[in-house]
């Protein structure tokens, strides 16, 4: 778990909860049903009319990335590959096939099979190149759904007020009534800038930084390989590994 997510989380919607309270509100009164339907309801729905099945699945596959990232250990890259090397140089690239099989990440298997297929060391970097820039294109427009969905939700908000102002209007003989229409439209705002701010637009940053970090270790495999492919020596191959290593 992200301890920095999830305490971001909590500071989040405690200040709100907080504020509301020290200033002699009622929790409850940002507690509606109405409200709550009518902006998320129509803010996923938007989202699903303008996206592909496959990228709002995906979307939704990768959210618990916010909270569970998944770990780069670039040192236990680096150190994967510079042994790699020096297996080719003592023994050829066929004897990669074991490597290859038992290797989980996608991008890395496809090239020790490109090696072993003795492919020429530019077509293999461009092929790697290719795949991993389709990849994070992929991943971008699994993030771009929430910036969507933080653009829409804002709007819907708006929507939200102006059918509860209706509402309202419509009970003006009945003042007993008047208050839930007017409940509705104010904390229907609320929620619509409160979701676009609090959650969906904070969690797309996030998953482009993720995805960032994955691209990272995405390039670090790709110069290694490429190296390897080459034929450079464990001293060079150790010193371009070294540039994506953090000091830290």
């Amino acid at each position: 778990m992200d301890k920095l997510a999830i305490s971001g989380l909590l500071i989040t919607f405690g200040s709100l909860i907080i504020g509301q309270w020290l200033g002699g509100g009622s929790l409850t009164l940002l507690l509606n049903a109405h409200a709550l339907l009518i902006v998320l309801g129509g803010t996923l729905g938007a989202v699903m009319l303008q996206t592909p099945w496959p990228i709002f699945r995906g979307a939704f596959q990768h959210l618990h990335w916010v909270f569970v990232p998944p770990r780069y250990d670039y040192r236990l890259l680096a150190q994967k590959l510079y042994q790699l090397g020096n297996l080719v140089r003592k023994e050829g690239f066929l004897s990669l096939e074991a490597q290859s099989s038992d290797e989980e990440d996608r991008l890395c298997r496809q090239g020790l099979t490109l090696l072993i297929d003795g492919i020429e060391p530019q077509i293999l970097r461009e092929v790697l190149e290719q795949q991993m820039d389709m990849e994070q294109e992929q991943l971008e427009r699994y993030a771009s759904i929430y910036e969507s969905m933080g653009g829409y939700s804002p709007t819907i908000g708006i929507l939200g007020a102006v059918l509860g102002l209706i509402q309202a209007m419509s009970f003006l003989a009945t003042p007993d009534q008047l208050g839930n229409g007017i409940a509705v439209a104010f904390v229907a705002t609320i929620y619509g800038v409160g979701f676009a701010n609090l959650i969906f637009l904070p969690i797309a940053n996030r998953l482009r930084q993720l995805f960032y970090q994955y691209s990272i270790y995405q390039e670090m495999i790709i110069v290694g390989l490429a190296s390897i492919a080459i034929g450079e020596s464990s001293l060079t191959l150790a010193r371009r590994l070294n540039i994506f290593i953090p000091e830290s």
